[in-house]
């Protein structure tokens, strides 16, 4: 069973390393390149204070904790406990592949991209009210094109980048349900009481 899984891994970052174009090239290196999401998230960011307000001083460190959890664990932890090397570094595959971005780090289980890029779409989509809709996809196709920008440049193998997807989900819903539960205006009153409480 693990034999045939890895088969499919291997198969898998073939087909998307192989079906390029020079257009397509620029564009995953654009998905993958960390130095693009900072203006795209501090935009964010900004726009998330000025929805929230008071509240951003709780739901902003939440977020960045999910997304630091998620580097943290997937990089630290994952990466060299596995030490499973890259596509790129696999000596099976390595010379059948098409590295336009280099290879980065040798170890790729799980990919940090995919476990950064869905702890922030997913933490950012279950705070959100639902008139910001289209906001919540934009969110998800962008985790999904970073995550698939990483398979595609052979950086990552598909489980890899899932694992690292399942990871950021788990950790941003775990930020997003402790926020939920800190700001519902039944935790609001039981504080609010408690104040007055000690106040007599």
């Amino acid at each position: 069973m693990i034999e045939k899984l890895q088969a499919l891994d291997r198969w898998l970052v073939v087909a998307a390393n192989s079906h390029r174009t020079p257009k397509l090239d620029t564009l995953m290196v654009f998905f993958t390149e960390r130095e693009v999401w900072f203006p795209a998230y501090f935009v964010l960011l900004v726009l998330l204070i000025y929805i929230y307000k008071r509240r951003a001083f709780l739901l902003v460190p939440l977020l960045g904790a999910s997304v630091g959890l998620a580097d943290l664990i997937s990089s630290r932890f994952f990466k060299p406990y596995f030490a499973r090397l890259r596509p790129c570094h696999d000596p099976k595959l390595s010379a059948t592949l098409n590295l336009i971005h280099g290879c980065g780090g040798q170890f790729g289980f799980m990919s940090s991209h995919a476990a950064n890029a869905f702890a922030f779409a997913v933490f950012v989509s279950l705070v959100l009210p639902r008139q910001y809709r289209a906001a919540k996809w934009l969110l998800f196709l962008w985790a999904v094109l970073v995550s698939y920008s990483r398979i595609y440049l052979a950086a990552h193998f598909a489980s890899d980048v899932l694992a690292g997807a399942t990871l950021g989900s788990l950790l941003a819903w775990m930020s997003a349900t402790i926020y939920k539960r800190l700001t519902t205006p039944t935790t609001l009153t039981d504080i609010s009481g408690a104040k007055q409480l000690n106040h007599r």
